[in-house]
């Protein structure tokens, strides 16, 4: 709506006329002797007015307590309000400016100078309000951009998720493990890595890093994926040649994920990626498959490595039965699965009920 109309507040007849003649012939005037003609005209005719031009005097009265109650109105905030006065002390300007008006138009009145400076004022107001306009309007279509990138985000992220499902699953049938494998192993990673978060700040571990590195640990075992079956589902006990091949689907899962995995989070394919490779190395440094020691070795890779050897105590496989959960415990803190970091076994140790808990609701059939 065009703002086109000047509405003077002004009891003062010949200083309302006076006023009048001044912009008639530029814009449309509207002219009010009283407060409540004023806040009437406001209210109907607010959108399409240019400036208010305020002088009322009435007794008992002064023009700050009409200019709080329109302020309290809000109208002061939506169109720029010029007083008139003769009063010429700082302090009453002052006061005049902290209750919102724009400026002062002076008695006697010098029509160009009025003239000037209304016009200034409009020009700049207009201005303003366009220049609110557009930022309100470039937030809006933001808002709406960020809703459709969370929504495509969000498709992504469900993808992902589909093809980390899907990969980790041929693991699991090609390994005979259970569909509960990397549900554990997931709920392990989650419920162990907030603990070491808890306690450990050093490691720097977020929410956020923690759920990325539950999603990545589902691929630490892909490399398998390439593992012969006459070596991956031996019964008995493998040669020296075999176990090396076993060894080997460290370095070809960190590969696969460095060369197929094409999922657009660069954090997610570097812990996939370091999962893969270091969830065997041991904090003594007697891991594979390059022999990392202490915090060399990620402690994304350390949290995999303790919560996949707690799983494959507790789980049945082809060539052992499956541990109570006391005992495959008491294995892992007495060092009997290889050499944990002594942080990680404190974070262990407070999370154990929940251990056990995980195993009971993902039990295998």
């Amino acid at each position: 709506m065009v703002r086109d109309t000047v509405l003077i507040l002004e009891n003062d007849d010949d200083s309302r006329k006076k006023l009048a003649e001044m912009f008639r012939d530029k814009y449309k005037i509207i002219e009010v002797s009283s407060e409540k003609d004023g806040v009437d005209i406001l209210r109907i005719h607010g959108a399409t007015l240019a400036a208010v031009l305020v002088n009322l005097i009435i007794p008992a009265k002064d023009n700050f307590q009409i200019l709080k109650r329109l302020s309290e109105k809000r109208f002061v905030n939506r169109i720029p309000f010029i007083m008139i006065t003769d009063e010429t002390t700082a302090e009453y300007e002052k006061k005049g400016y902290e209750y919102g008006i724009v400026s002062y138009i002076k008695k006697p009145f010098n029509p160009g100078i009025v003239r000037q400076l209304v016009d200034n004022v409009v020009e700049v107001f207009q201005y303003k309000m366009q220049l609110e306009l557009t930022v309100k309007k470039q937030t809006e279509r933001l808002k709406k951009q960020n809703v459709m990138l969370k929504m495509m985000a969000e498709r992504q992220k469900r993808a992902n998720e589909v093809l980390i499902d899907s990969l980790s699953n041929v693991v699991e049938f090609r390994n005979l493990e259970s569909e509960q494998h990397i549900k554990r192993i997931r709920a392990f990673v989650r419920c162990l890595g907030t603990s070491a978060m808890k306690l450990y700040p050093e490691y720097e571990l977020t929410a956020e890093n923690l759920e990325i590195i539950e999603r990545a640990s589902a691929l630490h075992d892909i490399g398998k994926i390439v593992i012969p079956d006459n070596i991956i589902l031996k019964s008995g006990k493998l040669t020296v040649d075999e176990y090396e091949v076993i060894k080997s689907h460290t370095t070809k899962g960190a590969e696969m994920v460095d060369r197929l995995i094409r999922i657009d989070n660069v954090q997610f394919c570097e812990y996939a990626y370091d999962i893969a490779r270091h969830h065997h190395e041991k904090y003594d440094g007697n891991g594979y498959p390059d022999g990392l020691k202490g915090e060399e070795i990620s402690i994304a890779a350390q949290i995999v490595s303790l919560v996949d050897v707690y799983d494959a105590l507790t789980s049945k496989r082809v060539y052992k039965a499956a541990y109570k959960t006391d005992k495959a415990y008491q294995m892992i803190m007495n060092g009997q699965s290889g050499a944990f970091s002594p942080k990680l076994l404190k974070a262990f140790t407070e999370v154990r009920g929940d251990f056990e808990e995980i195993v009971e609701k993902y039990r295998d059939e």
